[in-house]
């Protein structure tokens, strides 16, 4: 994937950086919330509660397995090794213990003809497979690494259109800004006057109540 200059997202691009004091006011009130609001709850009191098991009792099993760290017994072995002699040099073997041996015989002869097929089709089409299937892989990467790119650059120009849009109106906000320091400058005035009048009217009241 091809490197890309990358836009950091934030929202204000035209509003004056804080001052080293205003930062350290604002912390300082951030810390005193903090300590006033108590430690916050453990992060398992705000998930819910386990819903309730439905696993089938074969796979309860394999997990209480695991838990007490028994070894897996999945497949008998012993099936598929060399079968012991049936009887001593000399002496016939029983009907019964031919039967079971020609059983096991049959079985190991079963497993390993198969085993044979399969090693003999994964020597045959196994790399073609293997192959195949990594270059379906990385048609999947590159097409997630496209719709990554393609994101990433969708993001980028949205903000860079944010922050065009922000400065355009740069002048006009800090006209604003002006305006509205100013207003409240004058309203501030304008109080301070009605309250200076309502003292002169209130002491004449007083004057005129005396005379």
């Amino acid at each position: 994937m091809t490197s890309r200059n990358a836009f950091h997202e934030s929202l204000p691009y035209i509003d004056t950086e804080p001052t080293a004091a205003q930062r350290a006011d604002a912390e300082s009130q951030i810390a005193t919330e903090l300590s006033t609001a108590g430690p916050p709850p453990p992060s398992s009191t705000l998930l819910p509660p386990l819903s309730p098991s439905k696993l089938s009792p074969l796979m309860a099993q394999e997990l209480d397995r695991v838990a007490a760290q028994q070894p897996l017994a999945a497949i008998d072995l012993k099936r598929y090794e060399a079968q012991e002699p049936l009887a001593a040099p000399g002496a016939e073997p029983a009907p019964a213990a031919l039967a079971e041996t020609l059983r096991k015989a049959y079985t190991t002869h079963t497993y390993l003809t198969a085993r044979v097929e399969n090693l003999e089709l994964l020597e045959r089409w196994g790399r073609n497979a293997w192959l195949v299937g990594n270059h379906r892989l990385e048609g999947q990467l590159r097409a997630l690494e496209k719709d990554l790119a393609d994101a990433k650059a969708d993001i980028d120009v949205l903000t860079l259109a944010r922050r065009r849009a922000q400065d355009d109106v740069a002048a006009e906000m800090k006209g604003l800004d002006e305006a509205w320091r100013s207003g409240v400058g004058r309203v501030l005035e304008t109080e301070i006057a009605v309250e200076a009048l309502r003292r002169q009217v209130l002491t004449e009241m007083e004057r005129k109540a005396k005379a």
